[in-house]
């Protein structure tokens, strides 16, 4: 069972800012940016192209959804996107807000954030989120 699994299922905690009854988005704990969101299937599948095509829409869209949120919520020109799955054997995207190119650099040293500030965090991203869904 993979780290995210255990998210999924709660035996790890995690700053979630967003979930469907498949999909799961939380902060990544060692981010690039503020706002690092990773963007999950619940299901456990190790390689994005091994998806059947309709969790794999469903999980691009979902993406789209909370990169919405993320750009409203964190100071950033673009949310760029990557998808590497080497580190954990479960499908997941790379939600990082950018200014530069080098935002997007995973060789970079990774932030740190106290549990405040990552939860203050998901709460701008939840509120965005939330008012991008009532003006639908």
């Amino acid at each position: 069972m993979s780290i995210f699994s255990k998210i999924v299922s709660g035996e790890i905690p995690a700053y979630k800012v967003a979930e469907t009854i498949d999909y799961l988005a939380f902060l990544d704990i060692n981010p690039l940016a503020e706002g690092h969101v990773l963007v999950i299937p619940k299901k456990e599948i190790d390689y994005l192209f091994d998806m059947d095509d309709d969790l794999y829409a469903g999980l691009q869209i979902f993406a789209k959804i909370v990169a919405t949120g993320i750009k409203k919520a964190v100071p950033c020109i673009k949310v760029g996107v990557a998808v590497i799955g080497l580190e954990v054997p479960h499908v997941h995207i790379h939600l990082i807000p950018l200014n530069h190119v080098s935002d997007l650099n995973f060789s970079r040293p990774k932030l740190t954030f106290t549990p405040e500030q990552l939860e203050a965090t998901t709460e701008k991203i939840r509120e965005a989120l939330k008012s991008e869904s009532s003006t639908d």
